[in-house]
């Protein structure tokens, strides 16, 4: 059973302080009263849902009160309804200036005062449910987090009696991550073929190479972040969708750092620096030209190839020819232009590796 709403009432009359406490009573809510503004700011505290605030007190008025309570972290979205024989355009506005919600003349209409107050509760459990969502996604969020770096603490400790029970390891984390998308593990082997690839062919030896193979596996990791209704979600970004998924950037780097691991330590770098762009308007940095490291550029082509040419939530898969044109067309501004002319000269090679990946789930190898 839900408690009863707890309302502040704050006037400096005992007359109307006990009126405003029979109708709400009456209207089923409890109250506390204070009899001025400092009292009433010494009193709020989150356990109140709504504050009744006079305006005219001898002590301090109900404007300084409103902005008072404005700027207490703690209290500061509490909903305030001003009781007031004020009406005058200009005192309602420095009211809402102030911080009030809403209105309440003198002499007190209970049907008047039931609604606003209704109203304004009907917000507050909206906002209280969005803070309470926000909360528990933060808190499996950083469940999870605490969760990966115990596994990678783990895979550092093996590391020490067998490599291939460290990479098996790395594999798996990947995959996890890529699995609460639309993609498939078969999505990080081609990034990661892809990201060798271009390595051996800009002259890195094989142990570079395999480093820079794993590590880019681990590139989205931090999508384990994400909340489903926007990693899966079919239809355009707002602007605060796209923000919350730029965000998988910091919580690999996060997830990923401090690690003794060669491998994983160049996975933060990639998972951090991957969706920086050549001409500054990446993120989550605006990073520019060769002040992106080599493998956070070598993976932004792999990535976008890939996305480019795999079928997402929101499209289609597009032809190889398109995709390339796509591609060119980001030479110097998303793309480091020697790496994307390296990747497209060689794309024969590409598609062999695209065609041998293309399984839904391959073997881990």
């Amino acid at each position: 059973m839900s408690r009863a709403k707890h309302i502040l009432v704050v006037d400096d009359d005992a007359l109307n302080r006990e009126l405003l406490q029979e109708i709400l009573a009456g209207l089923g809510y409890t109250c506390e009263t204070a009899s001025g503004g400092k009292e009433a700011l010494a009193t709020v505290s989150p356990r109140f849902d709504l504050v009744l605030l006079d305006v005219n007190m001898p002590d301090m008025d109900g404007f300084s009160v409103a902005r008072s309570i404005r700027q207490n972290e703690e209290v500061s979205d509490l909903p305030i309804i001003m009781v007031t024989a004020l009406s005058g355009k200009e005192d309602r506005l420095i009211a809402v200036e102030a911080g009030a919600n809403d209105f309440v003349a003198k002499p007190i209409d209970r049907t008047e005062l039931r609604v606003r107050i209704a109203s304004l509760l009907r917000m507050k459990e909206g906002q209280d449910a969005i803070k309470h969502h926000k909360a528990t996604l933060q808190a499996t969020v950083e469940e999870q987090t605490s969760e990966l770096r115990s596994a990678l603490i783990k895979v550092t400790q093996a590391e020490k009696h067998a490599q291939e029970a460290k990479l098996d390891t790395v594999r798996r984390l990947a995959i996890a991550a890529e699995y609460r998308d639309d993609n498939t593990a078969a999505h990080i082997y081609r990034v990661g073929h892809y990201c060798a690839l271009l390595g051996r062919l800009l002259g890195m030896d094989e142990s570079e190479t395999n480093m820079l193979y794993h590590a880019s596996l681990l590139h989205d990791v931090g999508k384990i972040g994400v909340p489903d209704s926007i990693l899966l979600k079919a239809d355009s970004f707002t602007p605060e969708d796209r923000a919350t998924m730029e965000q998988h950037t910091l919580m690999g780097k996060r997830i990923l750092s401090g690690s003794p691991s060669d491998i994983i330590r160049l996975g933060e770098l990639i998972a951090y620096t991957h969706h920086e762009k050549w001409d500054g308007t990446g993120y989550p940095n605006g990073l520019a030209g060769e002040t992106i490291p080599l493998h956070g550029r070598i993976c932004a082509v792999a990535d976008v190839f890939d996305a480019l040419t795999t079928r997402r939530p929101y499209k289609s898969a597009f032809p190889l020819d398109k995709a390339v044109d796509i591609m060119r067309a980001g030479r110097g501004t998303h793309f480091d232009p020697a790496l994307l002319e390296l990747f497209l000269a060689n794309i024969d090679l590409v598609v062999e590796i695209q065609k041998k990946y293309q399984l839904e789930s391959p073997s881990l190898e």
